[in-house]
């Protein structure tokens, strides 16, 4: 009976210790980001760099499932899902002061300040007057679109550019349609992809004019969760100094594609201030930002 006894908790003991050493190596963590649309391809670069970051830190940090939020959502409400703890383990987002105070930010910009370079969704019959837009004042003409909650908004209207907003992402081109406003400043990667999931409504990419403006794209997770927080950053700066990371923005599909159908190097260039930019960006590290000279 004693040796019985003895028995059972010596393999207990063997147990517990095994998974003490073990356990963290073979465990799986969960991350749980937000759901958008099947036909939505703008999160398709975002959702490749965050596996490849995974990846990178998984001799570390160990395996990882990725799983998507069940509903739909947009930015403003997957923050604050993730805040209060409700579903979402980390998202992403263009960087304030205020979004930095409330979420704790990876200060790698996802997609090397692309997304700050903004160009133009219009109607076709207003392609010849943006011909005739050479500066900040000449713009202060025309009405630009932005969602309510989003850091783009207080840019534009800080550098005195009139901005009517949308309490949604998809009113705003219903807007646009509408003619409540005459621009929609979209990222590089993103107007086309639009005009295909909006063709009941007649729009076109300026073919011009590129805002600018220092205003990076992060991962961000809630600041319960610092640990998720170090293993993202880790994952980054492996594929930085192993040079995925720039492998794989410079070739990713929808970068490429983007490239070709933008013509950076052919716009006129119009710069902006961005008063909401925290003083911790790494403005000085010019391998984080995108190098106009290796862009097609």
């Amino acid at each position: 009976m004693f040796f019985s006894i003895f028995r059972f908790f010596f393999i207990s003991l063997c147990l517990i210790g095994f998974w003490g050493i073990s356990g963290n190596a073979s465990a799986v963590e969960v991350i749980t980001i937000p759901f958008t649309q099947p036909d939505d391809r703008r999160s398709d670069y975002n959702l490749d760099l965050l596996k490849l970051a995974l990846e990178k830190s998984v001799p570390e940090y160990g395996a990882y499932e990725l799983k998507i939020y069940e509903l739909p959502t947009e930015q403003l409400r997957a923050l604050r899902l993730m805040k209060n703890g409700r579903g979402i383990d980390l998202t992403w987002s263009m960087t304030s002061k205020e979004r930095e105070k409330e979420f704790l930010p990876i200060r790698i910009p996802m997609q090397k300040g692309l997304l700050s370079h903004r160009i133009f969704l219009i109607k076709p019959e207003n392609q010849v007057a943006f011909r005739n837009v050479n500066t900040i004042d000449d713009l202060k003409t025309y009405k630009a679109g932005q969602g309510y909650d989003w850091p783009d908004t207080a840019i534009l209207k800080a550098n005195g550019l009139p901005t009517t907003t949308c309490s949604q992402y998809q009113f705003c081109f219903k807007m646009l349609d509408e003619g409540r406003f005459d621009y929609f400043p979209r990222g590089v990667c993103e107007p086309w992809g639009e005009i295909t999931e909006h063709q009941d409504m007649d729009f076109t990419v300026e073919k011009t004019i590129m805002l600018r403006y220092p205003s990076p794209l992060y991962f961000f997770v809630s600041r319960n969760n610092p640990e998720l927080a170090k293993r993202v950053e880790k994952g980054l700066r492996i594929a930085l100094e192993d040079g995925s990371f720039d492998k794989l923005f410079y070739n990713h599909p929808m970068m490429k594609e983007a490239f070709a159908k933008a013509r950076l190097s052919k716009r006129k260039i119009i710069d902006l201030k961005n008063p909401t930019l925290p003083p911790e960006t790494p403005l000085e590290d010019k391998s984080l930002w995108i190098d106009l000279s290796k862009v097609p």
